[in-house]
């Protein structure tokens, strides 16, 4: 191992075990995440809901669940729940748009004020 490598590596361990100072650019990090946060994970369940009902529907459709159950019409039930899971998942991006756009405009002040800071010095 080289002398540049010994150093990264002892650097690399040292950082770990000394106190990281909190700077205005850590705080500018975290009010962004707090502007996405809710919005991404609105997205996620959302999302994962939709394609759950839309799997339930091709479910419908393609097996013999629905006659085991007792529901008569599978393919019917079946299309019109895909459907709804599909219209769902279409929805599901001007959602959070709109959700982080609510949110951005909420806390643009704050966000442009303090990397205004950053910025200048």
């Amino acid at each position: 191992m080289n002398k540049n490598d010994k150093e990264f590596l002892v650097q690399k361990i040292r950082t770990q075990y000394t106190e990281k100072e909190h700077t205005q650019l850590d705080a500018l990090k975290a009010m962004d995440k707090k502007v996405r946060k809710p919005a991404d994970a609105f997205a996620y369940i959302f999302g994962s809901l939709s394609a759950l009902i839309m799997g339930a529907g091709m479910s419908l459709v393609m097996t013999d669940i629905g006659a085991t159950v007792g529901i008569e019409k599978t393919m019917l039930y079946g299309v019109i729940i895909g459907v709804i899971g599909l219209i769902m998942a279409v929805i599901n991006y001007p959602i959070h748009k709109r959700i982080l756009s609510s949110r951005r405009k909420k806390y643009a002040g704050k966000i442009i004020e303090l990397s205004d800071k950053i910025i200048n010095g």
